[in-house]
């Protein structure tokens, strides 16, 4: 045995190589899984989103070219209209959505927005929101005003020579302040004001002169059919703000209009499943009626150019500029700090979907306070949507010029105010500025088929515009909390002198004098930690981006740190020793 020891310990150690099976993946319940489960989890980026956005665009190669193919039939009008009828029964579904949907999504974005809680903090959010929102719209007219994407010059000199109409500018500004305020809220839903001017004899005159009866211009005000978008837009703004000033004695309301809202999105979501046909039906029957195939490619790649100039001019030099000209601090530095979540919003086409990552990248790398990305960036997601607002004012007049209609300053006006305001009842799902451009359109009164000229090349513009509204948003968030941070800094401490009175006296449960306290403090901490931990990988598959250490140390902080350190300990006292600190742990 002895010998045996002894060459043991010369010979060299052994080296045990433990190899462990791996564990097989199983179901929730037990049960392992099968092959094309495992396939599915191979591939998780295949998504619905993805998989939407894969058959849009096969919806739009699959309409170009039964489009082109179709030219060479020499179809009839019976023909052409049966290859269209699936188009407009999708635009019909659209337009259906669109009263509940601007009601619904201004109603619960704006009653979250509590001016007894919120006070500072949502003002300066409303006013930074509604100023960005307004100021890519006007954007979006100047480019598509300057650049005309859709106009044919020579087609537009003779149809303006042929054509003189005299517009009172007056009338066009009463009559956008009229249907601002509709005196009858149901007949809005269909109908809004005109005036218009009628040729009627002048009977202050009995006789003719030379042969002819004389006449007077005499203004008229008519219902055109129509709905007026804007004075719904004006009420439910004004419904959605005092149910939120009303605090708990609205919230049945609240909630209603919350689950109406939640409804129509999925409504929408549905429909949106069925657009990869009606879009592929929509392209093919207008390319079979449009005349020069070569003209609107060129008007189509100009309407992207404007776009784009509009959309890199918002977020070059407009948005941080104003983050600049308010805080004093680099602007590029901030932007940095948020091109995860940019990239994402590029790849997602969502404002919701971006939301968790726009949290950790405001909170982590830009040092935002919670307490205001909590609060501002959910209301940004529904009701700042800066490249939406710019979309949707170069699409409506690109269409306007399509169709050899020059607009008025009165109708301008009313695209900017349009455009800013169906942008805030944009849902934050892929493709909703469609939904609400019909809106806009509506407005002007001009064919709401047109639209399937910038379906084409939607897909590319919404990953953009998107990531615009999420780029507004951290801004937004940033300026907020620059301007609110002393008022919450001044909560903090009056948080802290609070939880110190109560922490100094000794016979106070939560007194950091108490070792014992304390030490179950500790564990208690330690043990949510690891709660923590282990909840953390089911978080991460719902897109939740915060981590176990940042909870631990904010309980930590909260627990141990605040009330210990902001007051010294009592002399002489065996709690408090080296010895006992070491004990604890803490």
């Amino acid at each position: 045995m002895v010998n045996k020891h002894v060459q043991n310990q010369n010979q060299a150690p052994e080296v045990v190589r433990l190899v462990v099976p791996p564990r097989p993946v199983q179901h929730s319940d037990g049960g392992p899984l099968t092959l094309k489960e495992r396939l599915k989890r191979c591939r998780p980026e295949m998504n619905a989103d993805n998989l939407l956005l894969v058959l849009t665009i096969l919806g739009v190669i699959v309409g170009i070219a039964l489009g082109s193919v179709l030219r060479f039939a020499n179809l009839g009008p019976t023909e052409k209209h049966l290859i269209q009828y699936p188009g407009e029964i999708l635009m019909r579904m659209l337009k259906m959505m669109v009263l509940p949907l601007i009601v619904s999504s201004l109603i619960s974005g704006l009653a979250q927005l509590d001016a007894k809680e919120s006070g500072k903090m949502g003002s300066w959010a409303l006013l930074y929101y509604f100023s960005t929102t307004m100021i890519a719209a006007i954007i979006g007219i100047v480019m598509v005003v300057s650049i005309r994407p859709g106009a044919n010059t020579a087609r537009d000199a003779a149809i303006q020579k042929g054509e003189e109409k005299e517009v009172s500018t007056l009338d066009a500004i009463l009559d956008l302040i009229r249907n601002v305020f509709p005196d009858n809220l149901v007949q809005a839903c269909f109908r809004n004001d005109e005036t218009i001017y009628k040729i009627v004899p002048n009977k202050a005159y009995n006789a003719s002169v030379n042969g002819s009866e004389p006449t007077i211009r005499v203004r008229s005000l008519i219902l055109k059919d129509g709905m007026n978008v804007l004075g719904l837009i004006t009420f439910s703004i004004g419904f959605g703000t005092i149910l939120g000033a009303m605090g708990p004695e609205g919230q049945v309301m609240t909630n209603f209009f919350f689950v109406l809202n939640e409804i129509i999105m999925r409504f929408v979501k549905l429909i949106i499943w069925y657009s990869p046909i009606g879009i592929a039906c929509l392209i093919s029957g207008k390319i079979l009626e449009v005349e020069n195939i070569a003209d609107t490619a060129r008007m189509l790649g100009m309407y992207m150019v404007t776009v784009l100039c509009g959309l890199a001019f918002h977020a070059i030099i407009v948005l941080p500029g104003i983050y600049f000209a308010v805080t004093r601090k680099n602007p590029w530095t901030f932007f940095r700090g948020m091109l995860q979540a940019w990239v994402m919003a590029l790849g997602t086409a969502s404002s919701a979907a971006t939301l968790p990552l726009t949290f950790r990248c405001l909170e982590e790398n830009n040092n935002v306070d919670k307490r205001v990305t909590r609060f501002v960036l959910p209301i940004g997601a529904t009701i700042n949507m800066d490249g939406t607002a710019l979309y949707e004012a170069v699409a409506a007049i690109f269409i306007a010029q399509l169709n050899r209609m020059e607009l008025t300053w009165g109708q301008i006006i009313t695209v900017s105010l349009t455009a800013t305001a169906a942008s805030v009842g944009a849902a934050s799902v892929p493709s909703a500025g469609l939904v609400t451009m019909l809106l806009v359109l509506t407005s002007l009164g001009l064919p709401t088929s047109d639209v399937t000229y910038i379906v084409a090349v939607d897909w590319m513009l919404d990953r953009i515009r998107t990531s615009i509204n999420v780029l507004g948003d951290a801004f937004g968030a940033g300026i907020v909390h620059h301007l609110c941070k002393a008022d919450l800094d001044k909560i903090d401490e009056e948080v802290i002198k609070e939880i110190g009175e109560q922490a100094l006296s000794p016979l106070s449960p939560m007194s950091p004098f108490d070792p014992f306290r304390r030490m179950s403090t500790h564990l208690e901490v330690n043990y949510e930690g690891a709660i923590e931990r282990r909840r953390s990988v089911r978080r991460s598959l719902r897109r939740d981006h915060r981590s176990p250490q940042e909870l631990r140390e904010t309980q930590s902080r909260d627990l141990n740190g605040l009330a210990v350190n902001s007051y010294q300990p009592i002399p002489n006292s065996e709690e408090h020793s080296p010895a006992g600190d070491a004990d604890t742990g803490i």
